[in-house]
């Protein structure tokens, strides 16, 4: 499986966590955030961002996450009501906190909060089958301008 994430060009040389706080993670825990497309990628990116700083030097990193590696999914159907609201972190943090705690996969598989039916990935740098997650490949990426201007002309 193939997965994407846009990052700045000065973090994309490696899956690096912060040990921020996410939708699916609480503080401490460190893991990294992907996405199923680049195109989700791509607005997970303006939404977090709030539409500044776009004009920086970004790349997308093209993820490898092998097919034997088991995955964990959390289904939209089984999560509480509103959890894709942007103040229900609270509702989801403890569900990926869990998922980290028992260490029983890499890589967790969430709903998009932002476009029903696409996916997530939470990857979980502190497991053992970690080091099978790659970094395929790397490009140069711009956001378009139209994301952020309200009127072009």
């Amino acid at each position: 499986m193939e997965i994407y994430r846009i990052c700045l060009t000065k973090y994309a040389g490696e899956l690096v966590a912060s040990g921020n706080p996410g939708r699916w993670n609480e503080r401490g825990q460190l893991v990294v955030y992907a996405a199923g497309s680049r195109a989700l990628a791509c607005l997970e990116n303006v939404v977090h961002r709030s539409g500044e700083g776009l004009h920086s030097l970004f790349q997308v990193l093209r993820i490898a996450v092998p097919d034997a590696l088991a995955v964990t999914e959390l289904a939209a159907a089984d999560l509480p009501a509103g959890w894709q609201q942007p103040s229900a972190y609270a509702r989801c943090q403890p569900l990926g906190a869990a998922w980290y705690r028992r260490q029983a996969t890499a890589v967790l598989r969430v709903p998009s909060a932002i476009i029903a039916h696409e996916h997530n990935y939470v990857l979980n740098t502190r497991h053992p089958d970690f080091g099978q997650v790659r970094i395929v490949g790397r490009e140069d990426f711009v956001f378009d301008s139209r994301l952020k201007d309200p009127d072009p002309a």
